[in-house]
C-alpha cells in the first residue's frame, strides 16, 4: 500500500472558508462531543436498569433487549452507514446521525412501557450506527498517518471520560430524579456537538463511491445476526434444545453463508471481503469483538449484583464501578501509546491475558464478597478494555485503504457491538439457565420448603436479575430463606458465566499474536 493511498486527502473535500474550520484538533474536539453521548449511553443505562425493571415490571428478557436491541440495531446498520458515509458525506452522516441520537434518546424518556423503551432504544441505535463509524472515518480523513494513532488514543479516552462518568451521572440522576432523565441527558449534548461539529468539520467522502447499497447483503446480515440473538435470548428462557434456539441458529448459520455469497458476487458489496486478506485487521476484528463481549457481560451482570444482591443505592454502585470505568481514562492513551511504540500486538495480548485473569477473579466472589475482593479485578478489567479498544481500532482502521474509512469504521464499531450483544445474550443465557438449574436446590438448602421452592421456579428470571421472589406479607423467617437461596442461586449463574468469559479470552490470548502492525503505523512510525 503506496503512501499516496494513505494519504489522509484522498477522496472529495469541501474547502476550509473559516477560522478553525477543518482545523485536526478541532474536528477531533467536535467528534468526541458525538461519540461522548454513545459513550455515556453505554453505562448509564447499565445503572438505569434496576429501575427501568421495577417501574415497568420487565423480566430479564425485556431487560436484555432493552440493551440488545439498542446493540443489535447498531451492529445490523454500522457497515452500511459506513458506505453511507463514504458516499454522500462522512461530515453531513455524522451530523445527521447527533440529531436522531438525541432524539431518540427524548422519546426514550417519554416511553411509557418497556416495548416503546425497546423500540425507541432500537431507533436510537440505529442513529448511533450513523455517528460512529462516520466519526472514525472523519478522524482517518483529517489526520496524517503519524498523527493518527494519537488521535485514535484521544478518541478512545473520550470513550473512556464518558464511559467512567456514566455510572456515577446515571446513579446520581436515577436516585435523585428518575430513571428516564438519563435518557434526557443526550439532549444537550446532541445540541453542542451539532453547533460544533457544522463550524468546525470539512466534509470528506470517497469520490469513487456510488452504485447499489447492496441491500439484499444488508438484509442477509441483518437477518443473520437477528436470529443469532433471538436465538441466544431464547435459549436463556427455554434452554438450547428448545426448538426455537435450534432453529434460530440454523437460521443464522443458513443467512450468514448467504451473506458470504451474496457479498463475493456483489459489484458494490456492503462489506468488501478484501479488507479480511489483512490478517491483522481479521484478527483485530475479533479481539475488539471478545474484548467488548467480556466488558459488556461484565457491567451487565455487575451493576445487578451490586444493586439487587448487595443493596446498594445507584449511586453508590455507580462509584464501586469507578475502578473499573474511570482507569478507561488512562488506559487507551497507554494503549495508543503502546501501539505507537510496539505496534497492535503487545498492547492486544495484555489486554486479553488481563481479561482472562480478571474473569476468573470474579467467578471466585461470593454472594457476601467485600468490595476489597471485587475491585482488583475492576481495575484489570479497565485497563485491558483500554488497551484492546484502542490497539484493535489502530489495526482495523489503519490497516484499511483511506477510501475505505466508512466501511472500516463500521467494521470496527460493529464488532463493537456485535461483541456487546455476544456478551449480555451469551453470559446472560448460561447465567440464566444455571439458575434454573440450582434455584429448587438452593431454596430448599436455604430452609424453603420444598413445595414452595418448586412453586418459585416461575420466577426464575426475576432471580436472574438478582431478585428475590418473596411474595407480599411473608413471614420474616421465609422471606429470608428465599431471599437467601435466590441469591445463592444468582451467584451460581454469576461465576458461572464469568469462567466461560475467562476461558474465551483466554483462547484470545493466541489470536492476539496473529496482530501486526500495519504498514501505515510503520510510516506514521517512522516519520515521528
Amino acid at each position: 500500500m503506496s503512501q499516496a493511498t494513505l494519504t489522509p486527502r484522498t477522496g472529495v473535500r469541501d474547502k476550509a472558508t473559516r477560522a478553525g474550520h477543518g482545523h485536526p484538533w478541532l474536528t477531533l474536539f467536535a467528534v468526541a462531543l458525538g461519540v461522548m453521548m454513545v459513550g455515556l449511553d453505554a453505562t448509564v443505562v447499565s445503572i438505569a436498569n434496576p429501575a427501568i425493571a421495577h417501574d415497568l415490571g420487565a423480566d430479564l428478557t425485556g431487560l436484555q433487549w432493552v440493551t440488545n436491541g439498542y446493540l443489535l440495531a447498531l451492529a445490523v446498520t454500522l457497515i452500511p452507514a459506513g458506505k453511507i458515509a463514504d458516499r454522500f458525506g462522512r461530515k453531513r452522516t455524522f451530523l445527521v446521525g447527533v440529531v436522531g441520537f438525541a432524539a431518540a434518546s427524548l422519546m426514550v424518556g417519554l416511553s411509557g412501557g418497556i416495548g416503546m423503551v425497546i423500540f425507541w432504544r432500537v431507533v436510537q441505535g440505529i442513529a448511533g450506527a450513523l455517528l460512529q463509524p462516520a466519526s472514525l472515518a472523519i478522524i482517518r480523513n483529517t489526520f496524517p498517518a503519524h498523527r493518527l494513532n494519537a488521535a485514535i488514543g484521544i478518541w478512545g479516552a473520550t470513550v473512556g471520560i464518558s464511559i467512567a462518568g456514566g455510572p456515577i451521572v446515571g446513579g446520581l440522576l436515577v436516585q435523585h430524579v428518575n430513571w428516564e432523565s438519563v435518557f434526557f441527558l443526550n439532549a444537550p449534548l446532541g445540541v453542542i456537538a451539532l453547533l460544533v461539529g457544522l463550524w468546525v468539520i470539512r466534509e470528506s467522502r470517497d469520490e469513487e463511491a456510488g452504485g447499489s447499497f447492496d441491500l439484499s447483503g444488508v438484509a442477509l446480515l441483518s437477518g443473520a445476526l437477528f436470529a443469532l440473538v433471538w436465538g441466544l435470548i431464547k435459549a436463556g428462557t427455554y434452554g438450547f434444545g428448545d426448538p426455537v434456539s435450534l432453529w434460530s441458529f440454523a437460521a443464522f448459520a443458513v443467512l450468514l453463508a448467504g451473506f458470504i455469497v451474496r457479498e463475493l458476487m456483489a459489484s458494490h458489496p456492503v462489506l468488501p471481503l478484501s479488507l479480511f486478506r489483512s490478517v491483522s485487521l481479521s484478527a483485530a476484528t475479533g479481539l475488539l469483538l471478545l474484548g467488548v463481549f467480556a466488558l459488556f457481560g461484565t457491567i451487565f451482570f455487575i451493576t445487578l449484583y451490586l444493586q439487587q444482591v448487595h443493596g446498594l443505592s445507584p449511586v453508590a454502585a455507580g462509584v464501586r464501578m469507578l475502578p473499573m470505568t474511570g482507569i478507561f481514562i488512562v488506559s487507551s492513551p497507554l494503549g495508543g501509546a503502546l501501539t505507537q511504540r510496539f505496534g497492535p500486538r503487545v498492547p492486544l495480548t495484555l489486554g486479553m491475558a488481563f481479561t482472562a485473569i480478571a474473569m476468573f477473579g470474579l467467578s471466585r466472589i461470593s454472594v457476601d464478597a467485600s468490595y476489597n475482593e471485587i475491585w482488583p479485578w475492576f481495575v484489570l478489567i479497565g485497563l485491558a478494555f483500554g488497551f484492546i479498544l484502542t490497539a484493535g481500532t489502530e489495526a482495523i482502521v489503519g490497516n484499511a485503504p483511506v477510501q475505505l474509512a466508512g466501511v472500516a469504521g463500521g467494521l470496527q464499531q460493529t464488532a463493537f457491538q456485535v461483541g456487546g450483544v455476544l456478551g449480555t445474550s451469551v453470559l446472560g443465557t448460561i447465567l440464566s439457565s444455571r439458575v434454573g438449574n440450582v434455584l429448587v436446590d438452593r431454596l430448599t438448602g436455604a430452609g424453603v420448603p420444598a413445595s414452595a421452592a418448586h412453586g418459585l421456579e416461575g420466577a426464575k428470571s426475576y432471580v436472574a436479575q438478582g431478585v428475590a421472589p418473596v411474595p407480599a406479607g411473608a413471614p420474616a423467617p421465609a422471606a429470608k430463606a428465599i431471599t437467601t437461596g435466590s441469591h445463592l442461586a444468582f451467584m451460581d449463574g454469576f461465576q458461572t458465566s464469568m469462567a466461560v468469559a475467562s476461558v474465551v479470552a483466554l483462547v484470545a490470548v493466541i489470536a492476539a499474536l496473529f496482530v501486526r502492525r500495519g504498514e501505515s503505523s510503520v510510516e506514521g512510525a517512522a516519520a515521528i
